[in-house]
Parts: C-alpha cells; sequence; structure tokens
C-alpha cells in the first residue's frame, strides 16, 4: 500500500459499507524490458496523487468540465486503495498481481482505474477483464504498440495492443492520436489492420473533432480506455519518455472522455507512461490529475452501473 496522501483525499474504503463506483490502484512495475529501469514511470502513480492535492478541499465545488461538482451532488463514491507491491524485472509475478487486482475490482462491482507505470501494465489490466467481455479498447497514445517482442519480451511497453488482440474477450479497439514515428514498422501497422483497429491520428482529431474516433465506437459498447501520457501534446504535458509535437490537447482529451460516457460505458481507464523525471514544474503530473477528475465524473454520471 502506498504512504503518499490519496488521490483527491478519497478514502481507501466508504465508510457506510457502500460498493464504490471505483476504486484507484497503482502499479509501479509491469515487465520491464532486460537491461532498463523502469523506476522513473514506477513514481507517476504517486506525482499524480500528490498534484491532486491542491484540488482536495474544492471537490465539492463545481467543476466547468464536468457542468457539476465531482460527485454531481451525491456522495463520495470512489476510493483509492494504493499501490500493488511490484518488484522490477519480476515481470511475470507483477503481471499476475495486477491481472489479480483488476479481477478483484470487477468482482465488487467497481470500475478499476489502474495508474502506472510505464505501457507494460496495460497488458495483465486488460487480461482481467476476461470474465467480463465483450470490450472494446479506446487507446489514446502516439504509438500504435503493436510489436509481438522486444528483446525477447512479448509484455513490455511496445506490445500492448498486440496482446489485446490476443484476448478473445476484445471486441475491437480505436486507436486515437496517432503521429511522427515510433517503434511501429510496416509488418507491425499490416497486422494492426488485418486485425481491424481503427487508426486516427491526432492530425484528425484536430480537423475534424473527437467524432472521428468516437464514431467507430459501437452504441452501448463497454469499454476501456488507455491513457498514454505521450497522447497529448509535448507542451501541456512534457512529462513523457517520448515526447512527440502535434499531439491531442486536454479539451480534445476530456471531450474524447465526456463523448464515450455518452456514447458508451467506460468498463475500465488506465493512465500510463507518465514520466517524472522529465516533468516541468509538475504541469504533467496535474495535467493528468485533472484527466482523472473528469474520468471519475463521468463514471459518476452514468445513471445506473
Amino acid at each position: 500500500m502506498t504512504t503518499s496522501p490519496s488521490f483527491l483525499g478519497l478514502p481507501g474504503r466508504l465508510a457506510d459499507g457502500r460498493t464504490p463506483r471505483a476504486v484507484i490502484f497503482g502499479a509501479g512495475h509491469g515487465s520491464t524490458y532486460p537491461g532498463k529501469d523502469s523506476s522513473g514511470h514506477a513514481s507517476a502513480a504517486d506525482a499524480i496523487r500528490a498534484a491532486s492535492q491542491a484540488d482536495a478541499p474544492l471537490v465539492g465545488h463545481w467543476d466547468f468540465d464536468l457542468g457539476g461538482p465531482l460527485f454531481d451532488g451525491k456522495p463520495v463514491c470512489c476510493v483509492d486503495v494504493g499501490d500493488i507491491s511490484t518488484i522490477l524485472h519480476d515481470n511475470a509475478e507483477n503481471r499476475l498481481r495486477i491481472e489479480a487486482r483488476t479481477r478483484e475490482v470487477l468482482a465488487l462491482p467497481a470500475v478499476p482505474i489502474l495508474l502506472g507505470g510505464d505501457d507494460s501494465v496495460v497488458i495483465p489490466f486488460l487480461a482481467g477483464f476476461a470474465d467480463h467481455g465483450p470490450i472494446w479498447i479506446l487507446q489514446i497514445d502516439a504509438h500504435i504498440d503493436w510489436r509481438d517482442e522486444v528483446h525477447g519480451e512479448r509484455h513490455g511497453y511496445s506490445s500492448p495492443m498486440r496482446r489485446a488482440s490476443e484476448m478473445p474477450h476484445i471486441a475491437g479497439m480505436v486507436q486515437v492520436g496517432l503521429r511522427s514515428v515510433g517503434s511501429a514498422r510496416l509488418a507491425e501497422i499490416e497486422a494492426a489492420q488485418r486485425y481491424g483497429s481503427r487508426f486516427v491520428t491526432a492530425r484528425e482529431v484536430h480537423a475534424q473533432g473527437v467524432e472521428a474516433a468516437l464514431r467507430h465506437i459501437p452504441e452501448g459498447a463497454r469499454v476501456v480506455v488507455t491513457f498514454d501520457c505521450d497522447g497529448l501534446d509535448p507542451g501541456i504535458m512534457p512529462g513523457v519518455a517520448a515526447r512527440t509535437p502535434g499531439g491531442l490537447t486536454y479539451t480534445q482529451a476530456i471531450d474524447l472522455i465526456a463523448g464515450l460516457g455518452k456514447r458508451a460505458r467506460i468498463a475500465g481507464f488506465d493512465l500510463v507512461e507518465l514520466y517524472p523525471p522529465a516533468d516541468i514544474d509538475g504541469l504533467s503530473a496535474m495535467t493528468a490529475a485533472r484527466l482523472l477528475v473528469n474520468v471519475i465524473g463521468t463514471i459518476t454520471r452514468v445513471a445506473d452501473f
């Protein structure tokens, strides 16, 4: 369990015994590549929690992103249960623990919200939905993450969408914010296209709005949002390991979240690839915290669960 303040000062459990609508938990390490050190990413969850503290006394105030207070005038219905214990390079055990925690949250039932960690934590997070399909994925990322393996590791940060495509409970995916160059070769592009992934570039979102992405999500679908921080423009999200110009704006990101909440159902959310050592004046952590507030607010506003 983390010893840092919780996100927005949220409790670890609801005192009146109610089942929470959403459960936040962190995972610092997933499947790290040989010879690599993911410790910079492992500090992300606590950086986001720390950045949220300024807003903690304001939870009951009007939020103009949401059109009302965070919990829509209702009792607090989200908890932060701290971090899973993960160990650098203990890849298989880290995956087991992340998947197990995800399954525990879904069994409540509640919406799991995972704070990474690098993008490798997404693979066991998605695996945890095996008994809750069919699930669609909305990925917000500069990269498609379809490498089959890197340095012999098939569960690293370059492979989450490739592994997701092999999970029978995943019905489809929409990948938004793509731009510039990354790890993808022609073979990965062709594999993703054969699978049926819908690519939506950052340029398309800038030109057409978020509907360019949302129109590919079936109405009423259950959707897991996987949010790589480098999907945003580095001007507002500099604290990433792969800064790439031309990314989504904060407003486009929260419009995607709000639009998804109206069109479908957010079944899970993860936020990954925040790299605090590269942050500037805490801007990235603050932006990540505000994105998470919008996710919680959108989940709260679902009429039934």
